[in-house]
């Protein structure tokens, strides 16, 4: 299994396809937590019950104003397919071109098998994670870890709201 970036480390700027002619950059939604979902392949199995109960989950990460982006190396009308089949309400970005260059920035590009591995990230406002989690590729990881990251994202932010300014 691969070594995936871990907690306190900068989450590297990416800009990838979300469509033939439209993309997003990562550095575009600074300011708020963002849940990166890598995940090997649209349609298997795994990946259809992971990004199945995530999108169920939407309003739970909406709470705590994440965002939520799949990526895998699929290209971007697979996506489309694959989004539209399971009415997703999140972007799902194609790391295609260079393939897995995305995926391997995070240390979660499976070589061997030429996809992503099954890797989360949450990444605070300021662009650092704040935690990370490689799943074996068969297993669902679920999103007790994700809710569990941005439940303390969400209590450090109003505590840090709460401290009396000294800059005053």
């Amino acid at each position: 299994m691969a070594k995936i970036l871990s907690a306190g480390e900068t989450a590297p700027d990416f800009t990838l396809h979300v469509t033939p002619d439209q993309t997003l950059s990562l550095s575009e939604l600074r300011g708020n937590p963002v849940i990166l979902a890598f995940y090997p392949a649209d349609w298997s199995p795994v990946c259809s019950d992971q990004m199945t109960l995530l999108n169920e989950i939407l309003p739970e990460f909406k709470k705590h104003r994440a965002e939520l982006l799949g990526i895998s190396v699929d290209g971007y009308w697979c996506h489309t397919a694959f989004a539209k089949q399971g009415h997703l309400h999140f972007p799902l970005l194609s790391d295609f071109e260079p393939k897995g260059q995305v995926a391997r920035l995070y240390g979660a590009y499976y070589e061997k098998g030429g996809v992503c591995e099954r890797a989360l990230f949450v990444i605070d406002k300021e662009g650092k994670i704040a935690w990370s989690y490689l799943s074996p590729m068969g297993e669902n990881p679920g999103a007790d870890g994700i809710l569990e990251a941005l439940e303390t994202l969400t209590k450090k932010e109003n505590e840090d709201a709460q401290k009396p300014s000294l800059a005053r």
